[in-house]
Formats: structure tokens, sequence, C-alpha cells
């Protein structure tokens, strides 16, 4: 490594934020602009020269950090991105939405904090657009095969741009009005502004790929039709069963999943509506949900000027560092402060929502919930803890249970499904059905958007196999692969 005493020299720095009381008048990103190149030569000094990167198997991408590290510390932007896009189609949706499982397996981290290796990422990916040296890949020829993808999420893009680049002509089917699935309308503008996206598919369309919003296979266009087009298939269509809370009042107005709240808000920014049909203004607003949607939904509540926000979590508060049972390289579940949780609101552990109450126009007004604690293996209610919050918009950001199997794709193509409800594929993401591949949470169930990329390129290799009997395209992964993360 260029500075081997980096990491005694410097400490961990990570990328400032701005103001609270600025932030949230806005939807724009939440970083102050500029304020990562300044300290990013330093930060990836810090990298060591440890032998066994184990950052790399802590990746599910298997990013090759430890070099691009290197060249960020150098200053050589090119280089560093050219070894970021080597295993990575989209590092500016990385660098901005991962949890970063490599930081986790960062060996500087057994004893100090580790490396920022997020913020060198987004500083990497960030300069090569400011330079110019993210251009389209156009193929140098066609292979005369034909691909359609299902689904335009961080799985169907990457599965979509590998596929272009090997030759084959590739179709990204889209439900919505937009391409990006839920990096568009899942995830808020002050997380990520679209912008990132909107370059991303110019420099697709560049390369050949062709897009079809508004489509949703198995409604609009019978899946058995598309697979008589196309010559292979791929189905990153995602994870979209939410779950649900069956107690007593959840039909009362007012109790929305995440995915009906949050997208409104982005469509206002898209400028579809002035105002959102669901909006948290001057209402007291529970989320229940402790992850990262709940935490989208609070920051989104903040900015539509929620009277109060409450985030419900059923299980214990995790603790500020690792438990034995999660030692280090495996990701840990930790105590996590976000952004939105900056900007206001309570947070409450170990409780339960038991009914929600209404006023005489069916509006919900109350939560009630108790306190709940895990006893042997049991979660048991603990009596004498009832009470009831304010509620007058509940989100629920409780996860997704598995794909949509009633929109028809998987009966029309005739798919298997796993022991968890998840579409089955084999080592290669092909399906039972010849010539159709699945990659992302549609195969995997929920997880995140490192593994939806790592999928989305391990299945197009498989497609690109399928297709000409053999493919120089990389695969990360294989489904049954774990890495180091839970």
């Amino acid at each position: 490594m260029a500075d081997p005493k980096g990491f005694l020299n410097h400490g961990r720095e990570v990328a400032r934020t701005r103001p609270v009381e600025e932030r949230v008048k806005d939807w724009n990103e939440v970083y102050v602009p500029g304020s990562l190149l300044p300290i990013i030569s330093k930060q990836a000094s810090r990298c060591m020269d440890c032998g066994i990167p184990f950052c790399h198997n802590g990746c599910p991408l298997g990013n090759l950090i430890p070099e691009w590290n290197d060249y960020a510390y150098r200053e050589d932007w090119s280089a560093a991105s050219e070894r970021l896009h080597a295993t990575n189609n989209f590092p500016e949706f990385t660098g901005r939405l991962c949890p970063a499982p490599c930081e986790s397996a960062c060996v500087l981290g057994i004893n100090q904090p580790a490396v920022t290796i997020k913020n060198v990422e987004v500083s990497i990916i960030d300069k090569a657009w400011d330079t110019g040296d993210v251009a389209p890949r156009i193929p140098e020829r066609l292979s005369g095969k034909t691909v359609a993808v299902i689904g335009s999420g961080p799985a169907g893009l990457a599965a979509a741009q590998q596929l272009t680049r090997a030759g084959h002509t590739v179709a990204v089917y889209e439900r919505a009005d937009r391409v990006g699935g839920l990096l568009r309308y899942g995830i808020p503008e002050f997380k990520m502004e679209k912008r990132h996206i909107n370059r991303r598919i110019e420099q697709m369309r560049a390369e050949g790929t062709r897009f079809r919003t508004g489509i949703e296979i198995g409604r609009d266009l019978k899946a058995t039709d598309l697979r008589k087009r196309y010559d292979a298939v791929v189905i990153a269509a995602g994870a979209t069963t939410a779950r649900d809370l069956p107690v007593p009042g959840r039909e009362l107005k007012g109790i929305h999943q995440a995915m009906e709240y949050l997208p409104l808000a982005n469509k206002v920014q898209e400028g579809d509506y002035v105002t959102p049909p669901i909006t948290a203004e001057g209402k007291h607003v529970v989320v229940i949900g402790g992850g990262d949607t709940g935490a989208d939904c609070v920051g989104t509540a903040h900015r539509q000027g929620a009277a109060s926000v409450t985030q419900l979590e059923i299980m214990p508060r995790p603790g500020e560092e690792r438990n034995p049972g999660q030692p280090w390289p495996t990701f840990p579940m930790l105590y996590k402060v976000t952004s939105a949780h900056e900007e206001g609101g309570d947070r409450v552990y170990s409780v339960s929502t038991t009914h929600f109450e209404g006023d005489e126009d069916g509006n919900v007004q109350w939560l009630h919930l108790t306190e709940v604690e895990f006893v042997d293996g049991k979660l048991n209610q603990k009596p004498g803890t009832e009470r009831k919050i304010p509620a007058q918009l509940v989100t629920l950001a409780m996860g997704f249970t598995g794909t949509d199997v009633e929109n028809g794709v998987v009966s029309q193509f005739g798919l298997e499904l796993d022991a968890r409800g998840n579409i089955a594929r084999d080592a290669e993401f092909a399906t039972n059905v010849p010539g159709v591949y699945v990659a992302g949470d549609a195969g995997r169930g929920q997880s995140l958007i490192v593994w939806a990329i790592a999928e989305g390129r391990s299945a197009a290799r498989g497609v690109d196999r399928f297709l000409t009997g053999a493919s120089d395209l990389p695969a990360p992964i294989r489904p049954t692969d774990r890495s180091l993360m839970v």
C-alpha cells in the first residue's frame, strides 16, 4: 500500500451532513456537497496491507476494495473508477444506500474504527462522473439473441447492462411509469437524488438497452407471450408482498403500507403532485418497523411537517458494541442512528401493537400497544404495560414476505417456488422453466442492494451461457452463497 502507516496516522472521518434545521426543509441529499474529497485521500490511506482482505468476503459483489482505496489515496481517480466498475455496475447506488457489510469485515475494525469504505466508494464514482470517466460501453458485435428483463430495480438493471454489453438485445419491462424500481420510488430523495438513476439509464440506453415502462408482465402482457418473443427471460421483480399487521382496527383509514406512502412523496419530487395524496403534515405519525424502510418513513414525515413521529420496534434495542454471538468479521446487529433519526422523533423498542382505535368517521386516531419480552425463545406480552399513543397516520414498514404470486408471472410461466415462497433457481440462477432465470429479491427474498446487483450480474452470466454455450461475464456469487452476511 502507498502509506503502510496510514491507519496509525489518521482517524476515521465520514461525510458531513447538513444541519438538521436546514435539510428538513428540502429533499436534497443530507450530505454537505463536496465535503468528502478533501478527506478521502487520508481516509483511503487507512486501508491496511492486511494480507487477507476480509472486506472482499464481506461484500457480496467481491469489490476490489484495497485496490481502489490505493488508487484513491494516490488520487488516480481514473484507475480507481476502473477497479470499482470491474465488480459493480452502480457504485453510486451502493455508495449511498448499502449498509456496508464490507466495513464490518474490515481487518482494521478488529480493534479500531473501520476504513470508511463506503465514503471512498461514492467519492470515486462521483469524481468519475465529473471527469467523464463513466462512458457507454457499446458491444462490438451483436449476438442476434434477445432477452427480456422483468423489473428495473438494481438486480434487473445489473442483469440488463451485463447482457447488453455481451451483445444481446435486451428489453427491460417495468410496471411503474418510470425506470428504477425501489430505487426510484422506495428510496427517498434525501437518501439518493434520482439524477443518479437518470444518468445511468441514459448510459444504458446509449449502450443499447431498451426500456418499456407502464407494462406489468402477467397482467398487461402475458408471461407466456413474453417467453415466445424472447430467447431468454430474467425475472427481477423483487419481493413485493408486504408483511401486514392483522390486528383489530387495521381497516381504519390512515393506515398504510410503507410502499404506499413513500412512492407518493417521491412522485411529488418528480412533479406528478403538488401535495401527495397521503401526507404527514400536521399529524401524529407512527411508523411500525425499526429497519431502514421505517427510517425512510421517519425522514419523509419530518419533511412533510408531522406534528410528531414515533417509530415502534418489536425487538429489543440492539447494543452499540458487537455481542459475542456476532463476532468479527460477521455483520452485527448494532444500534444505528440514521440521518432521519438525527432529525427528531421517538424510537420505542420491545413493544407490540394490539389494536387501533378510530373516530366516528373511520379515521385512525390511537394506536394501542404493550411491552413484550422474549422468554425461552417465545415472545410474551408484559402484563400491566398496555398504553395508547396518538396516531393519525400509521405506516407499516415490517418487511416483505416474498414475490407477488398474484400478478400471473409465477402461474403463467409455471414456476416452482422454494420453501420460503421465493422463485426457485439452480446454481446458474435458472428456474425450472428452460430459458427463464431469476435474480434479486424475487429469488432470494428481501435483501440488500449489494446482493441484488451481485445476483443480477451472476444471472446475466447464466443467461449468456444458455444463449451462447459459454460466457466471459463475471459471476460474483451462486444462489447458495451466504458470504459473511446474515
